[in-house]
């Protein structure tokens, strides 16, 4: 088994072990909106693995990045206006 196949299956499994903590997060949202963004990260890695640069960097950017900030930024401003 070559080195680029068995990093492949180790950020598959763990990719599927993120999504899991993502669906399942219990009454936590941070705990699920972290969770989906190291998806989208590790999924970034992973197109990187696969010579698909600019995929790479536009999931890492959009998917990890501005989602996760989106989703953050959405929980603050729905919880901070629970008093208004």
């Amino acid at each position: 088994m070559t080195l680029l196949i068995a990093m492949s299956l180790l950020l598959s499994v763990t990719i599927v072990a993120a999504a899991i903590l993502a669906t399942r997060g219990g009454q936590s949202l941070a705990v699920s909106i972290l969770s989906a963004g190291l998806v989208s990260l590790l999924a970034s890695v992973q197109f990187l693995l696969l010579a698909a640069p600019d995929v790479a960097m536009t999931e890492a950017a959009i998917g990890s990045g501005l989602t996760t900030f989106l989703f953050f930024f959405v929980l603050g401003r729905v919880r901070g206006g629970e008093h208004d």
